[in-house]
C-alpha cells in the first residue's frame, strides 16, 4: 500500500495555487463589446469549480523546478479549455444547470453558447502560446493530441448511446479520451514546462490515464450512492437517462437470467423510472458492483501513485500525491 502524504502544507499549497488560478481567470477577459459574446464568456469563467486540472499542471511543473508564474498561462489554458468543453457538452446533453446556475444556452441561447465556447477554445491556445519556454512546439503538439483524443472519446460516448453490447473495456477506452486525455495532458504539460526527461514524461502520462479512469468510475459511482448535498445532481440520474456507465455495463456483464433482463430493459427503454433507482442500486449491490467499482477506483488511484513514485522527491510531488488521494475520496 502506498503511503500518501498528509502534511497540512499540502492543503495550504493547493489552496494557494487555486487562489492564483482564480485570480488570473478573473482578469482574462476585459473586453466588453459585443456584450452578447463577452458577458457569457465571463459568466462561464466566474462559475467556480475545484480547478483540479490547472492545479495538477502547476504541481507537475513545480515538481521539476518550474515557477508558478512560468506555468500559470498553461494552467489557465487547460481550465479555459475544460470550461469550453462544459459549454458544448451542456448543449449536446440539453443540460439546464451547471454548478447551480443556468447553463449558457439556457441563460442566453444555443448560438451564443456555441460562439462563447469557440472563443474559449481559441483563448486556451492563446494562453498556451504565452508560456515562456523553448518547448512551445511540443507543448502545442501535446495539447492538440489531447484535444483530438478528447473529441474521439466524446464521439464514442455519443455513439454508445445507440450501440448494443458495449463492453466495459470499450467504456474504459472511451473515458481514456473523454475524461483521461485532459488529466493526462495537465501532467504532461507541467512536466514539459519544468524540463522533465522522457522517462518522467511517460510516467506522468501514465499517471494521468489512471487518474482519468479513477475519476470517471468514482463519478459513475457517486451518481448512484452520493449522500452529500454538495453532489448537486439527481441521485440515479445516469440510470434515469439510460447512460451506459461503468456500473450498468458491469451489471450487464455479471447478471444472468431475469436479473440480466431487468438491467437490459434500462438500455432498451432508454432509461429507468425514478422510483426504480433504489431497486437498481440494491440489485447492483447484490451483484457486488458497488464494491467492484470502489476497488477499481482504488486500483487506478494506486497505479497513478505508483507512476509518480518515479519522480524526484519534492514538496510539490507530495502535494500532487495528496491531491490525487483527495480526488479518490471525494463525495461530490
Amino acid at each position: 500500500m502506498e503511503v500518501i502524504p498528509t502534511h497540512p502544507r499540502c492543503a495550504e499549497h493547493v489552496d494557494a495555487l487555486r487562489d492564483q488560478v482564480n485570480s488570473a481567470l478573473k482578469q482574462l477577459v476585459p473586453e466588453t463589446t459585443p456584450p452578447e459574446l463577452y458577458d457569457p464568456v465571463r459568466y462561464v469563467l466566474e462559475g467556480g469549480g475545484k480547478r483540479l486540472r490547472p492545479v495538477l499542471l502547476l504541481l507537475a511543473a513545480e515538481a521539476f523546478g518550474a515557477t508558478t508564474s512560468a506555468a500559470l498561462p498553461a494552467a489557465q489554458a487547460v481550465e479555459v479549455f475544460h470550461n469550453f468543453t462544459l459549454v458544448h457538452d451542456d448543449i449536446m446533453d440539453r443540460a439546464q444547470e451547471r454548478r447551480g446556475r443556468p447553463t449558457v444556452h439556457v441563460q442566453w441561447d444555443t448560438s451564443t453558447a456555441i460562439l462563447s465556447g469557440d472563443y474559449l477554445l481559441a483563448l486556451s491556445y492563446d494562453l498556451l502560446a504565452q508560456v515562456p519556454t523553448t518547448q512551445l512546439a511540443r507543448l502545442i503538439r501535446t495539447y492538440h493530441q489531447m484535444v483530438r483524443r478528447l473529441c474521439e472519446g466524446q464521439t464514442l460516448d455519443t455513439v454508445f448511446e445507440n450501440r448494443e453490447g458495449v463492453s466495459v473495456e470499450a467504456y474504459l477506452d472511451m473515458i481514456d479520451g473523454k475524461t483521461g486525455a485532459l488529466l493526462r495532458a495537465c501532467l504532461e504539460l507541467g512536466g514539459l514546462i519544468g524540463g522533465a526527461g522522457e522517462r518522467h514524461l511517460e510516467a506522468l502520462a501514465a499517471a494521468g490515464t489512471h487518474l482519468g479512469r479513477a475519476f470517471q468510475i468514482q463519478d459513475d459511482l457517486l451518481d448512484l450512492v452520493a449522500d452529500d448535498d454538495r453532489w448537486g445532481k439527481v441521485i440515479g440520474g445516469d440510470l434515469m437517462e439510460g447512460k451506459k456507465t461503468y456500473l450498468l455495463l458491469r451489471a450487464l456483464e455479471q447478471a444472468e437470467g431475469p436479473m440480466y433482463d431487468w438491467f437490459a430493459r434500462i438500455v432498451r427503454d432508454n432509461g429507468l423510472p425514478a422510483d426504480l433507482v433504489p431497486e437498481a442500486r440494491d440489485r447492483m449491490a447484490s451483484l457486488g458492483i458497488m464494491q467492484e467499482a470502489r476497488a477499481a477506483v482504488e486500483e487506478h488511484t494506486l497505479a497513478a501513485h505508483g507512476q509518480l513514485s518515479a519522480l524526484p522527491g519534492s514538496q510539490a510531488l507530495d502535494t500532487l500525491r495528496w491531491l490525487i488521494a483527495k480526488m479518490r475520496a471525494r463525495v461530490h
